[in-house]
C-alpha cells in the first residue's frame, strides 16, 4: 500500500487554480436590514430537470447562514460591472448598488444574467459549503461577461453566433 500523498497547502492549491478562468457572480439574498450580497465564482450549473445550480460558500462568510436556508439569486456580471464584483467583495467604496427585486429575493437591477433559486440541498465541502439551489426563475440579456484569472478580472466577448441553434 502506498504512503498517503501530503494535500498541498492551500496557497499552493489556490496558486493552481487561480489559471482556471471563470465567470463572476454576485450571490444576492435578504435580510431584515435589506438586500446584501456577495462575490463569488465558484459557481456552476448541476442539472436541467430538475434545474438546480451550486454555489461554494465559505464557512467563515458573513452570508453562510443565509444562502444555507434561505432562497438567493445568483447575479452573473457583465464586462462593465466590474466595481460591483469588488464592492461585494469587501473593497472599499462610495457605490450604492441598484436592486430589482425578484419573486423572492433582490437581484441586482442590470446583470448581465441571474438565477433565482430556492434553497435544494446543502453539502459539507470542507471550509466551504456546496449549496444547490433550486431554480425558480431566471433572466439574462447581451454583452459581454466578466471573468476572473490569475487573481484578476478580465472580460470575454459575446459570441455573435449565440446558442439558440442549440434549443
Amino acid at each position: 500500500m502506498p504512503e498517503a500523498l501530503a494535500p498541498p497547502s492551500p496557497g499552493a492549491l489556490r496558486a493552481c487554480m487561480s489559471r482556471f478562468a471563470t465567470g463572476v457572480t454576485v450571490v444576492s439574498y435578504a435580510t431584515d436590514s435589506g438586500p446584501r450580497g456577495a462575490t463569488m465564482n465558484s459557481f456552476t450549473s448541476v442539472s436541467a430537470e430538475p434545474p438546480l445550480v451550486l454555489v461554494s460558500v465559505a464557512r467563515r462568510a458573513r452570508c453562510h447562514e443565509q444562502l444555507s436556508d434561505g432562497p438567493f439569486c445568483v447575479n452573473i456580471l457583465g464586462a462593465e460591472q466590474e466595481p460591483l464584483a469588488r464592492l461585494f467583495a469587501g473593497a472599499p467604496s462610495t457605490m450604492e448598488p441598484r436592486w430589482a427585486q425578484g419573486a423572492r429575493v433582490p437581484r441586482l437591477a442590470d446583470p448581465l444574467a441571474w438565477v433565482e433559486c430556492e434553497p435544494w440541498r446543502t453539502y459539507d465541502g470542507g471550509d466551504h459549503t456546496l449549496v444547490l439551489g433550486r431554480v425558480t426563475d431566471l433572466g439574462h440579456r447581451d454583452g459581454d461577461a466578466l471573468t476572473y484569472a490569475w487573481s484578476r478580472f478580465a472580460s470575454t466577448t459575446e459570441s455573435t453566433d449565440g446558442i439558440e441553434h442549440l434549443f
